[in-house]
């Protein structure tokens, strides 16, 4: 099992500080995500139905034609690299590590690639896979650029994989409206931008064979009933959605200045984390953890990754974390 951000108790045991005084900004999840009202008691009494209006609620909020709901993102990462007979997959480095390891895992060939590296190496692949924007480095292709990549490996039976779990703040970049075409799959996520991480709750965009493959590999229920609720009354949520995406606007050019400030210029980022790479990245995530600041740690290249605060208290603690750093990781 690979490691991720929000391994809040196990920080806590670490470094002995009570988990009700720590910052997590590990995960680049919305820390003011959507409110949660009363699910019905009968989605606790049923078993889920898909004429519940889920998937009408995602195609009007993504733009896509059909999608499938799965049970978070990364269901659909586990489940597409058997799909395919053995392929040659691309994965764009440094990036959300699963990608690969499903891939490595279903016996495939992997290639690790810098986003410089996809054009030449394009030719060689029979997928490419995109997180896009990159997690952790925020990369950004243009709608053109990708379409014309999946046209190019369409030709040949291929597929481009996109992952768009941090598009929700910039939808006009997203390509799910093209999803429908063979050979483009999109996943998207409400994990993040709506900050139901816990609710287990994702999408599929792709052509409807592909489509009715993964329902068939997963089978039924993927997404209890109360998940089910709660993302439609998010998905239909306008109000909140743009409120929400302007406040995040907001607070990432705030954090992208603290950060600046204290001489940790972001190399990355979106809206919904900031990327700060820096040899120094273990001994940085490690002072900031004893001050009850969880970030996540990268390797390969040595980085840490802050989520953004929301209210001024987070944000005070960050700012009194940041100014006890000691001179030379500034």
């Amino acid at each position: 099992m690979l490691h991720h951000g929000g391994r809040l108790k196990t920080a806590s045991a670490q470094y002995g500080i009570p988990l009700e005084k720590w910052l997590d900004l590990s995960t680049g999840i919305n820390l003011s995500g959507y409110l949660v009202s009363n699910v019905p008691n009968e989605c606790w009494l049923r078993l889920p139905e898909d004429e519940d209006n889920l998937e009408a609620a995602a195609c009007d909020y993504y733009g896509a034609q059909q999608l499938l709901p799965v049970a978070g993102s990364q269901a659909a990462i586990q489940a597409l690299p058997h799909m395919r007979a053995h392929s040659r997959v691309g994965v764009l480095s440094p990036g959300y590590a699963e990608h690969a390891a499903g891939w490595q895992n279903a016996g495939h060939e992997v290639l690790q690639l810098s986003a410089d590296e996809i054009e030449k190496k394009l030719p060689l692949l029979d997928v490419l896979v995109l997180i896009h924007p990159c997690n952790p480095s925020g990369q950004r292709f243009s709608t053109n650029v990708l379409l014309h990549w999946h046209s190019l490996l369409a030709q040949r039976g291929g597929w481009l994989v996109v992952d768009e779990a941090f598009m929700d703040v910039t939808p006009e970049h997203s390509i799910c409206a093209h999803a429908h075409l063979p050979g483009l799959v999109v996943m998207r996520s409400l994990g993040k931008f709506f900050g139901l991480a816990g609710a287990r709750v994702g999408f599929v965009a792709a052509e409807p064979k592909l489509l009715s493959d993964m329902k068939n590999r997963l089978g039924p229920w993927t997404i209890n009933a109360p998940a089910r609720w709660v993302a439609t009354q998010a998905l239909q949520d306008t109000n909140w959605q743009l409120e929400t995406r302007a406040r995040l606007l907001r607070d990432a050019s705030r954090m992208i200045r603290l950060l600046k400030q204290h001489g940790l210029t972001p190399s990355g980022g979106s809206a919904l984390f900031q990327w700060h790479c820096t040899q120094h990245a273990a001994e940085l995530h490690r002072l900031l953890a004893a001050q009850a600041v969880l970030t996540r740690l990268f390797d390969q290249p040595a980085a840490i990754r802050f989520g953004i605060p929301v209210t001024d208290a987070q944000w005070a603690q960050l700012k009194l974390a940041l100014e006890s750093l000691p001179p030379h990781l500034r």
